[in-house]
């Protein structure tokens, strides 16, 4: 083993030294309430249209992504959505609130999967697991008006756990 010898002959003080700097980088990389939020994604950006979501789960992101804003205003258009789960899925709900100003405007709530219902290919996925869903969704959105809208979603379990949530941010122009 080689000793390596500082100014003052002191072979404590450089072991000291790495182990210290061994610990600090364990907790950055091992710790993560250490990150302040997660990013702000761009689903999409277009002329007069664009749409952002940031993950209001703090250990958790997921990815999300459509072709196009316009798209989105047709009766059909195509996502594409993946995420590791960190809950069981035998019950979800779904809570969506759409706030303009700070207000909540409008509140929706549907139960997507219940113990005895595969209606979606994520009922019933367990812990650890891997969604990953590319294909149609429709909205029945035809107009969305000139502003500035945020809309919160959350996705939670049948123990009110948080399976997903994201903030979304919509500026139409």
């Amino acid at each position: 083993m080689t000793r390596e010898r500082n100014n003052y002959g002191d072979y404590r003080t450089i072991t000291t030294m790495k182990m210290l700097n061994a610990a600090i980088l364990i907790l950055v990389l091992f710790y993560p309430s250490l990150s302040t939020a997660w990013p702000t994604h761009t689903v999409c950006k277009e002329k007069n249209l664009e749409i952002y979501y940031k993950s209001c789960d703090p250990v958790q992101d997921f990815a999300l992504s459509i072709d196009g804003c316009s798209k989105i205003l047709t009766n059909t258009f195509d996502i594409r959505a993946a995420m590791i789960l960190r809950r069981n899925i035998k019950e979800l709900s779904l809570n969506v609130n759409l706030i303009i100003n700070g207000k909540s405007i409008l509140a929706y709530s549907q139960k997507l999967c219940e113990p005895n219902d595969r209606r979606f290919i994520f009922c019933g996925k367990r812990k650890g697991e891997h969604i990953y869903y590319e294909g149609p969704v429709t909205l029945g959105i035809h107009e969305i008006p000139q502003g500035e809208y945020k809309v919160s979603v959350k996705l939670y379990n049948g123990d009110h756990l948080t399976v997903a949530c994201a903030d979304f941010t919509i500026k139409n122009k």
